[in-house]
């Protein structure tokens, strides 16, 4: 086992690997921009390295900074979290050519995953099911390309190759529409993500986004740790996760999720990662692959009782998974709120200091966060300052739950989106259970302030 992990990350996420460090008795170095000083997370270190300003490409972004800081301070391995660098091959190769660990796969598995073409060609081969569509690139033939959209049937949906996070999309309805968008989509691509790469697929009307969480180690075992539904999304962000989805017939999803620990041996994956797929009519559909930890892993972790990021470093440390695929168990069922520091109907950013922080408590009540009372919530990074979970015996116990946690948090000083999870906890569709990835946008336009 390591003696000393390098995180590479801030916020919620820096203090949650730290929390898995502290309790494997790993000593964690943490790096931080000028903004992060007074962070939770950096006071309880073991060794803090400031290596920037505030600007993430002059810290969080900036590899020869992060390499250099694990040298000085002796780490042993450099865990990347979520964003930010984690899924960046390149980082992980140099890393890796440097002398540490990188905790997750592979830099070959990371840029295989990262293009989706390469992706989707991967899983079609491992008997993963596939949004019907081209299975490699378009080409530059203007006629290739409408008879390829006449094949699949509109809409269609263009998608960069590179793209992620709801990025270099474009939805065609029309013939007339289809060469300027892909000619759009293209050049959008290249200058966002240096790939001007993009792939036809048949554009879903109203599916559900469904997750599988998978586990490799480095001895050839893969197992899978069930299902998330993490349809409740605004602009392709999300804002409430909860495991197990709801209404999905069990051997669906032991169907799928075998298919997806097929994958992970057939490709050398290592690690954790997530399987995302679109949900429609029974079927389900692979759109990519996250090679890292997820934002939502806490609500696999409470219905499971494992802790995926101790695995993630378990695994990076040469150790065989301890539990085989029967062994593993899903228990009741468990709920996610992102909070948010915004204008709970606008999405403004709501930057500033929070002057009081009450989080709840209770049975089967978790908060991953690290902000506290007088913490300067900066306007550099990604809005979400925590992460309120819950676990019960049933959807309908974690949904009290959460209602119970909402009613009790407070923060002041700035503005947060907990007004509309109070809402949405209460809806009558969401209670129900299955809303598809529109239904929350449809919800804000009904329900503008």
């Amino acid at each position: 086992m390591f003696k000393k992990i390098l995180i590479a990350n801030r916020g919620e996420i820096a203090l949650r690997i730290q929390r898995a460090c502290r309790e494997l008795g790993i000593k964690s170095v943490v790096v931080y921009s000028e903004a992060d000083r007074d962070a939770k997370y950096v006071k309880l270190a073991d060794e803090a390295v400031c290596i920037g300003p505030a600007a993430s490409a002059l810290s969080y972004l900036n590899m020869p900074a992060i390499i250099s800081t694990a040298e000085v301070t002796d780490a042993e391995a450099i865990h990347p979290g979520y964003g930010f660098l984690s899924e960046n091959a390149d980082f992980a190769e140099r890393v890796e050519r440097s002398g540490f660990t990188f905790i997750g796969p592979t830099p070959e598995c990371i840029r295989q995953m990262g293009d989706k073409v390469l992706a989707k060609q991967a899983m079609i081969k491992s008997g993963v099911p596939c949004v019907p569509g081209g299975e490699g690139a378009l080409g530059e033939d203007p006629r290739e390309t409408v008879r390829t959209a006449r094949t699949i049937g509109y809409p269609v949906i263009i998608k960069a190759a590179g793209g992620g996070g709801g990025r270099g999309m474009r939805v065609v309805h029309t013939e007339a529409a289809l060469l300027h968008a892909v000619q759009t989509t293209r050049a959008e691509a290249g200058a966002a993500f240096g790939n001007p790469s993009v792939y036809m697929e048949k554009f879903l009307q109203n599916p559900r986004h469904i997750e599988i969480q998978v586990l490799a180690d480095q001895h050839r075992n893969a197992v899978w740790l069930g299902d998330r539904d993490c349809s409740m999304q605004r602009r392709h962000q999300k804002i409430i996760e909860e495991a197990p989805a709801p209404g999905i017939p069990r051997r669906v999803i032991e169907r799928i999720g075998e298919r997806c620990a097929a994958a992970c041996k057939k490709i050398g994956y290592r690690g954790a990662g997530t399987f995302e797929f679109l949900y429609e009519n029974g079927e389900f559909f692979f759109i990519e692959m996250n090679t890292r930890i997820q934002v939502e892993h806490p609500v696999t972790e409470l219905v499971t009782g494992i802790d995926i990021v101790q695995m993630q470093i378990r695994v990076a440390a040469m150790e065989k998974l301890p539990f085989t695929q029967r062994q593993i168990e899903c228990r009741g069922h468990s709920i996610e709120c992102r909070i948010n520091a915004e204008d709970p109907y606008k999405f403004t950013p709501s930057p500033g200091r929070i002057t009081t922080w009450h989080p709840p408590g209770g049975p089967g009540v978790r908060v991953d966060s690290h902000v506290y009372a007088n913490y300067f919530v900066p306007p550099n990074y990604d809005s979400m300052i925590g992460k309120i979970i819950v676990h019960g015996d049933t959807r309908e116990q974690a949904l009290a739950r959460m209602r119970i946690a909402l009613s009790e948090t407070v923060i002041e000083g700035i503005s947060t989106n907990i007004p509309l999870h109070r809402e949405l906890m209460v809806d009558a569709k969401f209670i129900e259970g299955g809303t598809s990835i529109h239904y929350l946008e449809g919800w804000m336009s009904e329900h503008k302030r």
